[in-house]
């Protein structure tokens, strides 16, 4: 059975708020709406609706019109074996010492690689994405430098794959910890898939709010793969977390965020160590100051 989606964009939050609602009042009902701001400065948010039956295009144009929005551009979204579909496109990732890959690929792991396994059905934060690729990386470096990283937290975890990386790689318990309960149980299936129960241990947290990483600091390393506004938000707490000395790998960054994101963090009392660009992403590594 097809599904539709209709999408526009206008300017500003409160009229594309305003415009979702609306969109919630069609007949046929869309499934699910929703809104982002698209993030290159000018202020236009995307709107988006998706329906399970042919929407109304009179109704979708009129709602354009009042909302001061681009006409709708509506699609049919064919019918696909996503995790079949997965499976062909998501080939194994090397960055490093560190092979992700699929149980579909598990004859294809090198002798001296370190393995993870995520799961073709769990793919966010697999590793293809430049953010995850470089948060790899980077962490391969800190551990070809040879220094024990013992307390380490993963926020905005996904699949865990960075907290299972430090994990093969140095001793003790790492924390990985996201805001959304779902990702935290896909986590946890990751975690034993790697046989690393007890040593990644996945909670529920809004960044460092939680009692469990509280007790845990000072981290010798915090990695945080999420976006540029709660990286800049985080920056203090994250400083004040970290050991003296400490690390912190930051990606989800754009390449043209990435200097805003450094000076941020430099005045909280960090030094830049690492600065890696792949695609349209950067991965930054930076030093709390002794």
């Amino acid at each position: 059975m097809p599904t539709y989606t209709a999408l526009t964009t206008l300017t500003g939050q409160t009229s594309a708020e305003a415009l979702a609602d609306a969109l919630d009042d069609l007949d046929p009902a869309p499934m699910g709406v929703g809104t982002f701001e698209v993030e290159d400065g000018s202020g236009t948010w995307e709107v988006g609706g998706y329906f399970e039956e042919a929407p109304d295009v009179i109704g979708l144009a009129l709602l354009a019109e009042v909302h001061g929005a681009r006409p709708f551009a509506i699609s049919e979204v064919p019918e696909t074996d996503w995790v079949a579909h997965v499976k062909r496109e998501l080939t194994p990732v090397v960055a490093g010492r560190f092979f992700v890959y699929g149980s579909h690929d598990a004859d294809k792991v090198p002798e001296k690689a370190e393995p993870l396994l995520i799961e073709a059905a769990m793919a966010f934060g697999t590793g293809h994405h430049g953010t995850t690729q470089g948060c790899l990386r980077a962490l391969d470096r800190l551990a070809e430098a040879g220094a024990p990283h013992r307390s380490v937290v993963d926020i905005g975890c996904g699949t865990a794959v960075l907290a299972m990386g430090a994990a093969r790689v140095w001793p003790g318990t790492m924390l990985a910890s996201d805001i959304d309960p779902v990702a935290v149980d896909v986590a946890r299936v990751n975690v034993a898939a790697n046989d690393l129960e007890g040593r990644v241990r996945c909670i529920v947290a809004t960044g460092l709010d939680h009692p469990d990483l509280a007790a845990a600091a000072p981290f010798d390393l915090v990695f945080a793969n999420i976006l540029k506004g709660p990286l800049i938000d985080l920056a203090p707490g994250m400083t004040a977390a970290m050991a003296p000395g400490g690390h912190a790998i930051l990606s989800g960054i754009l390449n043209e965020q990435a200097e805003e994101v450094i000076e941020v963090y430099q005045r909280c009392g960090n030094s830049l160590v690492h600065r890696e660009v792949i695609g349209d992403w950067t991965t930054l590594t930076l030093q709390k100051i002794v």
